[in-house]
């Protein structure tokens, strides 16, 4: 099954990486891409809980920085967040990014979502994106969402055609709706292939601020309590929590399914990878990379931008060859991905 996802191989308040190859100290650096003249200092890039080094969400992001940097010759700075920063530390942050140059201006996750509106009502001719959040409604921002639904149903597939004890488990890092759509598609696509098969289901935490995106220790624990009462796959949408999903699920000698980044290729998950099944893809790096692209060439993106299955925004990562030579599985999985692309089935949100 190949995968049609684009291939990917410090302001204010936040800890910031350094202005990276290319980046200059001085806005203005200038580039020429399509019709149109870049002439701001790079990208801003503002990453969510949990921060760079995820191996997932973030990464992601990072992934089509670099990118973007890269092949339009531009700089870019981005930003690590504080533990228990507030609203006003992020409008901070980006505006601190926005004075100096930086366009686009992206924030990574839908806790940026108040800071974005206010921060872009205040430099309208700087173009911001959030990721995961299409409620900010500005003429300079684009709402980069997915339907991490449909991903999530491939995972869910892939999990029923996989267990031999019918039993499996979903964990999320935080009891929201954006994460309650991906236990909506996953448990809807178990389903499809075997109602009967037993679901465990767990949250980690209420809010983000409790630590339910960048704890890996409470992924560990939740899994070793799911595996204890006989769920031998395990798909979790929980950022770097998701990390500890995946230690106890090799720990264990069962599946893991990951998200958003294809963890397989994770390198600080190689000792694990083994036991990784598969990945459910969010292209938040291509995302990232087509927001930048649209700013170079000034045609910049605003209003939302929606990634599904068709475009290629979501998808199901394949890279483990032990998933590859289960021949029933591939062809499940693409199986029910045609069928939502063809419209045949539609996967459900809550």
């Amino acid at each position: 099954m190949t995968v049609a996802v684009i291939a990917l191989a410090a302001a204010g308040c936040g800890k910031s990486s350094s202005d990276s190859a290319g980046g200059s100290d001085k806005a203005g650096s200038s580039s020429t891409g399509g019709s149109g003249t870049y002439s701001g200092k790079g990208i801003g890039l503002a990453y969510d809980i949990g921060g760079k080094g995820d191996q997932s969400f973030n990464d992601a992001a990072f992934s089509g920085f670099q990118k973007a940097e890269s092949e339009f010759k531009i700089g870019g700075r981005d930003v690590e967040p504080n533990d228990n920063e507030s609203d006003a530390d992020k409008v901070q942050r980006l505006e601190q990014l926005a004075k100096a140059g930086y366009n686009p201006i992206i924030g990574v996750g839908f806790v940026y979502g108040p800071a974005v509106k206010e921060a872009a009502a205040k430099f309208p001719k700087t173009t911001f994106g959030i990721i995961d959040d299409a409620t900010v409604k500005a003429d300079n921002v684009a709402d980069m969402v997915f339907h991490e639904e449909q991903a999530s149903y491939l995972a869910g597939v892939a999990a029923a055609k996989t267990t031999k004890k019918n039993h499996v488990g979903f964990i999320g890092g935080v009891d929201i709706p954006l994460i309650h759509k991906f236990e909506a598609g996953f448990v809807q696509g178990v389903q499809s292939v075997n109602p009967k098969i037993k679901i465990e289901k767990q949250y980690l935490t209420q809010t983000p601020q409790e630590g339910g995106f960048s704890s890996p220790d409470k992924g560990e624990s939740a899994t070793n309590g799911q595996i204890d009462a006989g769920a031998d796959v395990v798909y979790h949408a929980a950022g770097l929590s998701g990390l500890g999903v995946i230690k106890s699920a090799a720990a264990h000698k069962v599946w893991a399914i990951g998200v958003d980044s294809d963890q397989y290729q994770q390198s600080s998950l190689a000792k694990y990878k083994d036991w990784i099944l598969g990945s459910a893809l969010k292209n938040v790096g291509g995302a990232v990379y087509e927001l930048t692209k649209s700013v170079v060439e000034g045609k910049p993106l605003s209003g939302e931008v929606r990634g599904d299955l068709k475009s290629g925004g979501v998808g199901f990562a394949d890279s483990n060859p032990k998933y590859q030579a289960m021949k029933d599985v591939v062809a499940a999985v693409d199986k029910a991905k045609q069928d939502i692309i063809d419209g045949k089935v539609t996967v459900n949100t809550e």
